[in-house]
């Protein structure tokens, strides 16, 4: 399920957003809500959900109704923008640089890792066009910040912070998709490997004469953590070894005169 950000009411989400008019001022009591606890609930409720959450589910978590929470945010497209931007307030917005670039980058990637891996839901969020929130320029910004330690010019830096990003954001999706799929196809992931595996050997039982290079990939590998499932595995062990040589190219790129 991909959901585009900025489908509401362009000047309504930015003021929300960057919090310029949250909610007009009305005589009588004080409200009960508030924008920021109205997103909050929207975060716990995607944690659990999904993107395929309600404002009825909200609501109810919060102990009103859907129509309760208009006065503050329009409707679900504006909430979506302010929910993936609040979690994006998670991630770090500085990182100590004594120890030089490189393992500031990979601190970096390790806690949008752990970040993707509480917020699932966020890789849902297509990347075609961005929330233009203030966390959201926060966390590219962090990167940029360590990734300009290194001298390199800017149309270098372009493409090495858009690297950077994608690669963990992508390692980080195959995780998720991973996760999801027991609950979403009714079938367990070793249920389908041993079912699949056992069917293509007896089919193709020439697998690895016919795709040799594939069998060395395979060769000498042990599993990063023997109790995750052989998919999740993989894309942990994609996620560091792709680091590194990513990194490595940096490196080089560096080292030029």
């Amino acid at each position: 399920m991909v959901v585009y950000a900025g489908q509401g009411d362009p000047r309504r989400s930015i003021e929300l957003l960057w919090r310029a008019s949250v909610v007009e001022k009305r005589p009588g009591p004080k409200p009960g809500l508030s924008v920021d606890a109205i997103v909050d609930a929207a975060i716990e409720v995607a944690d659990e959900q999904g993107m395929a959450f309600s404002m009825r589910a909200v609501g109810e978590r919060l102990g009103r109704t859907a129509m309760a929470l208009y006065t503050y945010v329009p409707g679900k497209n504006e909430l979506v923008d302010l929910m993936y931007d609040r979690a994006m307030a998670e991630v770090p917005t500085s990182y100590d640089l004594d120890e030089g670039w490189r393992p500031a980058v990979t601190r970096w990637a390790q806690d949008m890792w752990e970040f993707y891996s509480r917020h699932p839901w966020v890789l849902q969020v297509s990347q075609a066009r961005p929330v233009l929130g203030p966390h959201e320029f926060a966390v590219i910004e962090a990167l940029a910040a360590i990734l300009v330690s290194t001298g390199l010019p800017g149309r270098e830096l372009r493409g090495i912070v858009g690297a950077v990003n994608y690669f963990v954001r992508g390692a980080a999706q195959t995780v998720a998709e991973a996760r999801a799929a027991g609950g979403a196809t009714g079938e367990a992931d070793e249920e389908w490997w041993y079912a699949r595996s056992a069917v293509l050997m007896e089919i193709e039982p020439d697998l690895e004469k016919k795709f040799p290079m594939l069998h060395v990939l395979e060769n000498d590998r042990e599993p990063i953590d023997p109790d995750l499932p052989y998919l999740e595995n993989d894309a942990v062990e994609n996620f560091r070894g792709g680091l590194k040589v990513l990194l490595d190219g940096v490196e080089g790129a560096v080292a030029k005169p």
